[in-house]
Formats: structure tokens, C-alpha cells, sequence
């Protein structure tokens, strides 16, 4: 089949990725100019949150995709994706050393607590804390390398369109493929299936922007520390998060009211004082950033076909979870697409139309 996915993001590379190994044709349409939450987010995957320290939703299905297909494309783009980190938090007072306790009598959460964690160079670099706790099977991914490497061999190819495309551009049919003139083109073609992966944009999307989706905005510092290097993630106010080139990702902010998707003033004060909260060793702010993720009401991610036009998807909604959840989300799509399996009544687009 011959497929248009709009939006190169952490959705559009994943669900393209999978449809290309299937043997189908894709086709990506991306404007550079906006700002992807796949390029700032550090691409956490915390299997433990929250203030009732509960399992993700879903993670023991999710880590193994996760694992599997991120390794995958790291033999595909030759670009280093997925790193396997410990995570330390911090508790604040007895009641969380309590709550982290029983939870750890469950047995459904024995691979994922650690009462006693290896803190490495936490205690030199940071003031103390009441107590620690470790999350098991944590890890990273680099996402903003991985969609890059996967942009440019797309360009290469000559697959990905480097422009945004204009919805008046698309002509839906109900019952035939839907005719898309290309950015730069000016003869229309027909393609057997669209798949919109927009991020928070989709909003304006004319065919899905009735749909509930939300938008989350963070800031987010890089900084650079005058310390000895810190080899796991770490959260106590913020996450730091190592890099690997010796800066660190510091956030992130949330904000569901925002005019635009650019760094603000107040936002840099605001990380800068919850870090020097933390840190007993001097830092260095050598970037700020911002973002805004894809959100929705009941905090499950959207995918699925329109109901009047059989031919137009969307893959939408991975909110602050998408690296732990895109993978299984993406497998799920394919899946569908490919054999016409069903898909789990959380995720699907049906709910709200």
C-alpha cells in the first residue's frame, strides 16, 4: 500500500518505520520549522510515578516493545537510542518511605522497586534528601537523535518533504484514495491511507481537530555541572538526566495555558532555582528549550481511522510517556492496518466520536 504519514515526530518515525519493514511504500511530510516535543523531551522511561509510586500503565507489555524496536532502529540508523539507566528519587518524609514500603510488599512491583539503591555520585553533587529509593528496568532514549537519524536517511531517500503541507491540499473521498498535491508539487496524488501524526497540532487538523486533544508545554535547561560525572537519572524537584556528553537535561515545567511554544524568562528562573535547591556544585545553563506535548483527557494515547473517511488515520496523544509508550502504541496501529486487528478500546479513536 501507498501511505502519507504528516508529521515526522516520534509517532510519524515509528509507525512509518514499522509499515516500511511491512513492504509498504511511505511517503513523510514534515515542516521543519515547528518545534517537535520529540526534539526537547529526554525520553524518560520511568516505569514507577506518581506521589502513590504505581506501575505505568500497561509497562510490562510496554518495556519489551520498547526494548525491541529501539534496538532495531539502532541497528537501522546506526545512532545510539536506547540506554538502560538506573533512576533514583528522592522521598520527602516517612509517609512516602511508608507508602514506597507497602508497595513494595505487592508482588507485581518486586522488579520494579529498589529499597537500597547504588546513589553513585548523588551524595557528592547534591544535598541530602530524607531518603532514596530505585526504579527498576529505568532507562533513556534518545529520541531527538533517533528521529533526526531517521529524518535524514528519509531525505536521502527522498521519501520525507521537508515542508509543511496545507490541508487544502488533501482531497478526502469517502469511498476512493484521497488525491494530496505534495508541498512543491502541482499534479495531485492519490495515496491508499493517511496517517496524521501532528502532535499537539492536530487541533487544527479539519477531519480530527473535534477530537479532545490537550497540550502540555515544558521548559526544559541543559546545563552543564562543575562535578564529578553522574551516571544515572536522578529525580528530586526535577529530573537530571545525563546526556552522555557531559551536560544534562534539567525539567521540565508543565503548563496547559501557554500563547506560543517559545522559552520564557520566568520558566528558565523557576529551573534554574528548583536546581540550585538540589545541587551543591556550581552549574552552567548552555541551552534552553521548550515544547509543547500531546495531551489528551483521559491520558491514553488516540489511533485509529475517521469514521466517515476509512482512508485518514491519526496517531496522536503520547502525552509525557511517549517513549515508553509510541513502540507498543505503533506495533498496535500496524497491526491494524496490516491484518485488520482490533484495537484495545482505550487507545482507539472510536471513544470519542
Amino acid at each position: 500500500m501507498d501511505y502519507l504519514i504528516v508529521g515526522q515526530g516520534l509517532a510519524g518515525t515509528l509507525i512509518g518505520y514499522r509499515l516500511e519493514q511491512s513492504g509498504h511504500r511511505v511517503t513523510y511530510v514534515d515542516a521543519p520549522e515547528q518545534t517537535a516535543a520529540s526534539s526537547v523531551a529526554a525520553g524518560i522511561v520511568n516505569p514507577i510515578t506518581g506521589r502513590r509510586f504505581v506501575k505505568s500503565w500497561r509497562i510490562d507489555e510496554l518495556l519489551p516493545a520498547a526494548r525491541q524496536l529501539y534496538r532495531d532502529l539502532e541497528r537501522q540508523l546506526d545512532t545510539p537510542i536506547w540506554q538502560e539507566i538506573p533512576l533514583v528519587r528522592t522521598l520527602f518524609n516517612r509517609g512516602d518511605e511508608n507508602d514506597w514500603l507497602a508497595r513494595g510488599g505487592d508482588p507485581a512491583y518486586a522488579d520494579y522497586l529498589i529499597d537500597q539503591p547504588d546513589l553513585g555520585s548523588i551524595p557528592q553533587i547534591t544535598r541530602p534528601a530524607y531518603a532514596y529509593a530505585g526504579v527498576g528496568h529505568s532507562a533513556r532514549v534518545n529520541l531527538a537523535g533517533m528521529v533526526g537519524a531517521f529524518r535524514r536517511q528519509r531525505l536521502a531517500t527522498r521519501q520525507l518533504i521537508a515542508a509543511p503541507l496545507d490541508y487544502s491540499a488533501i482531497s478526502p473521498e469517502p469511498d476512493t484514495p484521497p488525491r494530496v498535491t505534495l508541498p512543491g508539487g502541482s499534479v495531485a496524488r492519490s495515496f491508499d491511507r493517511v496517517i496524521f501524526c501532528e502532535g499537539w497540532r492536530a487541533r487544527f487538523n479539519p477531519w480530527f481537530g473535534q477530537l479532545p486533544h490537550g497540550g502540555t508545554k515544558g521548559e526544559v535547561l541543559i546545563v552543564r555541572l562543575d562535578s564529578p560525572p553522574l551516571d544515572r537519572l536522578f529525580k528530586h524537584r526535577v529530573f537530571l538526566v545525563p546526556l552522555g556528553d557531559g551536560t544534562y537535561w534539567v525539567g521540565a515545567t508543565s503548563s496547559n495555558s501557554f500563547p506560543d511554544d517559545r522559552p520564557t524568562p520566568a520558566n528558565r528562573t523557576y529551573l534554574e532555582d528548583r536546581l540550585r535547591e538540589v545541587m551543591t556544585v556550581p552549574f552552567e545553563v548552555v541551552d534552553h528549550r521548550a515544547a509543547v506535548r500531546p495531551t489528551v483527557r483521559d491520558r491514553r494515547p488516540m489511533i485509529g481511522a475517521h469514521p466517515a473517511i476509512p482512508s485518514f488515520y491519526l496517531f496522536n496523544g503520547l502525552g509525557t510517556k511517549g517513549a515508553s509508550l509510541a513502540p507498543l502504541v505503533s506495533a498496535w496501529l500496524a497491526d491494524h492496518l496490516d491484518h485488520g486487528a482490533p484495537l484495545p478500546a482505550e487507545v482507539d479513536v472510536r471513544r470519542f466520536f
